[in-house]
Formats: C-alpha cells, structure tokens, sequence
C-alpha cells in the first residue's frame, strides 16, 4: 500500500515537469495573450485603460464590502454565541438603521454608475472618425473594407496562415510559435492615434470582433450593421479573435491588426493601392488554362484548403472536391451557383465576396487538380452570368 503514495507522486511530478517544460517553451506575445496572465490584456487605447480603471475599483470596492460584512457577521455569531451566555435582544425596528442601510448602498452604486456610466458613453461615440472600415465577419475569415479616410477603396480578405491550420490539423504543436492561430495573411492595417470607426455585420451567421488591447467588441450580426471605434496610441501588432460561437471552425478566425506610425501607413496605403489597380481584371478577359491554374491554386490555398484539404479529399461531413461529380460536370452552373451562394444549409459558404476571376480561376483548378484532369475552363464571364441568378 505504501507504493500507492509512491507512484502517485513519481506521476505527480512527471506530470509537473511536463507542463513546466511545456510552459516554458511559450513566451508572451506583445499585443496578444501572456503565459499566467491572470490581468486583462495590457491596453493601448484610453477606452481600455477606463476599462481597467473600471475593473479594479469596482473588484476593491466589492471586496471591501465583502469584508466589511461578512467580518460584522462573524464577529457577531463569536461574540454574541449562547455558550457564552449571550441573550438575543428583543426589539422592532428601527428607522435610523433602515435609513442607513439604504442610504449607504444607494450612494455606493450611484459612485460604481457615474464613471462606469461615462466610459459607456464614450465607447459609442463613433462620430468625427478619421478612417471608417466596414468588418465583415464570413465563416471563417474576416472582410475589411476602407470606406472613408486614407486608404478608402482598399478591400480584402484575413484568413488564418495556412501553415498554422495544417500544424492544427496533425496535431503535432510541439514547435507552434508565439503567434500560433493567431498569424493571418492580410492583419487590418491602421494608423497610430487616429479615430478609426470599425463597422461590423456578418455575411452568414453572428461573429464578434473583439481585440482586447484596444478594449472593443462588438457583435457582427447578418443583416444588421453596429459600429464600435478605436484610437491606438502605440504602434504594435494587437490579436484577438471572433468571441461568438460561430461554427465548427471558429478557433480559427483570428483577428490581427498592425498599427503603423503616420508615414508608414501613407505607404502601405500606397503600396495597397498600387496592388489593387494591378489586380483589376476585366471579367470580359479569355485566359488561357495554364495561367488561370496558377491563380486559382492561390485562391485555392487562401480559401478552400482549410475545409477540403489541400489534398481536394475534404473531412468528415466535408465532400471530397477530388473526383466529385459536381466538379467533373462539363455543365459548370452548378458548381458555380454552389460557389457563389453555398450549399448544405450553409454547410457550405457563399463565396461572393471573391471577384469573378477568382471564382473562375479556383472553380478551374478544382477540375484540374488531384485526379480530376477534366481539362475544363471557366471564364470569368461565366461567373458574372450566374452572379444575379
């Protein structure tokens, strides 16, 4: 019996030395979550930092009523205990302790409500923005669009890095770096001290865009538009995450935001512009097999290979895109109709967001791909027949 404790124990400590080693081998990530962090995340925006205020008066406030209480309680049942021979007093009421008992609490929530009041106020006051950017949640992946300010016309997609969902799908997390699930390929990009209106709405189902450091979340609900606003005052990468259960891939829609002194954003804005003019395609444009193969594989990789593998051998309730007869059909409406406006009871989501010539180049790689080989092309101009439809 003696061994029990023994080996108890020897477990015990193997398994401490594996969560320590473990442990050790995180480190913080500056604008993200921290190993042991108990406190909310370090802010960078005045609204955080009322927030924080906000929380610790009213924690000390609620736990020196705690004490006070509850050490009256206490001292009460020790000092007015029967064996001590103590008598219970016999008496009505008593309308100086009513008062006070109402009075006392009256003030103490009138005190929690006027600051707690004024940060509420502030945080929805979205007016005099310098940039406003309509944040359109999608299962999985965020949509920014630049709508007024520096930068107004710039659209694109976030989705998580490729490299970070494979390492989640093998399991085998031994190597994961600071940033895991949280890298994407195009973060929000914003200037430092300026007011930027984040507009919210979904696209399928209600998501949340929440970043911690700049002490904002709000609800992205289908159908309706809600605004939040934040002013960084440190340039820096800041992470969150959507904070609505929002389907069965929703840990992996990160949110990541790089905030960059005025210069620098005037010429990522630049840059930006240069990439979206040189993008532009002129949906009337007949390609060629080979050069829409190329493309469609990157929009491929950025959008589809997370549900249905880059192999086109799809998961569990996810089809097989691989030797699918839907993608195989020389009759490409269906395909393209499934593409634009999902399917399976948003199983499978729309995709209208992408440009026509992304939808024909990835619809032409999937009857190329894998052991499809159809030989088969989709133009652009068949997409924009279809869109109304």
């Amino acid at each position: 019996m003696k061994s029990i404790p023994r080996k108890l124990a020897s477990a015990l400590w193997l398994a401490g030395a594996w969560i320590g080693s473990v442990a050790h081998a995180v480190s913080d990530l500056p604008g993200g979550p921290a190993v042991n962090q108990l406190n909310l995340h370090p802010p960078v925006t005045r609204i955080a930092e009322e927030q924080h205020f906000l929380h610790w008066m009213m924690l000390i406030i609620c736990t020196v009523i705690f004490v006070a209480v509850f050490a009256v309680m206490f001292y009460s049942i020790w000092k007015h205990r029967r064996s001590q021979g103590a008598k219970s007093a016999n008496f009505h009421e008593s309308v100086t302790v009513e008062v006070v008992w109402t009075v006392i609490p009256f003030l103490i929530v009138i005190g929690m409500a006027l600051p707690a009041t004024k940060v509420l106020v502030a945080q929805k006051d979205t007016t005099n923005a310098d940039l406003t950017i309509k944040t359109t949640g999608y299962q999985w992946k965020w949509g920014y669009d630049y709508l007024k300010g520096e930068g107004e016309g710039l659209s694109y997609i976030s989705t998580i890095d490729s490299s970070h969902r494979a390492m989640s799908n093998s399991g085998d997390v031994a190597n994961a770096p600071n940033d895991y699930l949280l890298k994407v390929d195009n973060p929000l990009v914003v200037p430092v001290g300026k007011k930027i209106r984040i507009i919210t709405t979904a696209n399928d189902v209600i998501h949340s865009f929440m970043v911690p450091a700049f002490g904002i979340k709000q609800d992205a609900i289908p159908g309706f538009v809600r605004d939040t606003w934040f002013r960084a005052e440190k340039v820096g990468d800041y992470y969150g995450q959507c904070a609505e259960l929002c389907g069965k891939e929703h840990a992996y829609m990160p949110i990541h935001v790089k905030v960059l002194s005025a210069p620098d954003y005037s010429l990522w804005v630049e840059a930006e512009m240069k990439k979206a003019a040189a993008k532009l395609d002129d949906p009337a444009k007949v390609w060629a097999l080979d050069d829409i193969m190329k493309r469609g594989e990157k929009v491929y990789a950025a959008n589809c290979a997370a549900c249905h593998q880059a192999s086109g051998k799809g998961a569990g309730s996810i089809k097989a895109l691989d030797g699918s007869a839907i993608v195989k059909d020389a009759n490409h409406v269906l395909q393209i109709q499934t593409v634009l406006h999902g399917a399976a009871n948003g199983a499978m989501p729309s995709w209208k967001q992408l440009s026509d010539t992304d939808l024909a180049a990835v619809i032409s790689y999937t009857k190329n791909a894998w052991s499809n080989k159809t030989g088969q092309l989709v133009q652009p101009a068949e997409v924009v027949a279809q869109r109304g439809k």
